[in-house]
């Protein structure tokens, strides 16, 4: 639940009056996240302004994501106002919030529509209600419900990619070394995809990889990596702007 401070089912009957003031472009929340989870549809746009890595959870599971600062709790794409970097790709993970989904139960496999209560744009006066006067969805919280279900999905073929090329052992560890400005950077705990693996697959894997769009995919992320020097470059400032 990264970026979710208090996650709460939403309950037509407890929710009844609950509005939500979005003020687009308010990115404060994601503040103090050094990376985001990204679903493989989103690469083409990611590797352009982010390094794109794949990350494993405890059970050895991966799926991708895109790193956007150098520090722990940094994300270098938002302001102190709040604003994600112009131009910038955002991340489908930001984008939905304070909406999410979450199962019912541990190890449940229905799903329910959450929000984090801790939004400071929540509220009973200011904003647009997600429930009717019949306490059915109004049309935002149902086109948020449609970006969730759609981004789950995503999430679900990223999983099946990811777990594509870790069968394929071409997934391995990576630490990520940066030296700009006399200062030396490291990044490490996550997976690339091994160029010198991918050469060596057989035909019958590589034409496989190629017709289902993973191939491209894995370039994309390759030629993300280069943009990890970028993110030396929009730290420097703030570091110079410290009191020695």
């Amino acid at each position: 639940m990264m970026l979710y401070a208090r996650p709460v089912a939403l309950h037509r009957g407890l929710h009844a009056n609950l509005k939500l003031d979005s003020r687009p472009g308010n990115f404060a929340f994601a503040r103090a996240t050094n990376s985001l989870l990204i679903a493989a549809s989103e690469i083409a746009d990611a590797c352009k302004d982010y390094p794109v890595v794949f990350v494993a959870n405890p059970n050895g599971e991966f799926t991708l994501a895109a790193l956007l600062g150098l520090r722990d709790s940094e994300n270098l794409f938002v302001d102190a106002d709040g604003k994600w970097a112009e131009g910038a790709y955002v991340p489908a993970f930001a984008r939905r919030y304070p909406f999410v989904l979450a199962e019912a139960a541990p190890g449940a496999d229905q799903l329910t529509v959450c929000i984090d209560e801790a939004y400071d744009g929540l509220g009973d006066s200011v904003g647009s209600a997600l429930f009717d006067d019949s306490g059915a969805a109004t049309p935002l919280l149902q086109h948020a419900t449609e970006f969730l279900v759609q981004f789950h999905a995503e999430m679900q073929q990223t999983a099946l990619f990811a777990k594509t090329l870790a069968d394929a052992d071409l997934l391995v560890p990576k630490a990520i070394e940066i030296r700009r400005h006399g200062r030396t950077h490291v990044l490490d705990g996550m997976f690339v995809v091994d160029r010198a693996r991918l050469a060596a697959l057989d035909d019958t894997r590589s034409l496989a990889l190629l017709r289902s769009g993973a191939m491209y995919a894995i370039h994309a992320h390759l030629m993300s990596l280069d943009r990890a020097g970028r993110l030396a470059d929009r730290l420097e400032p703030r570091l110079s702007a410290q009191p020695a």
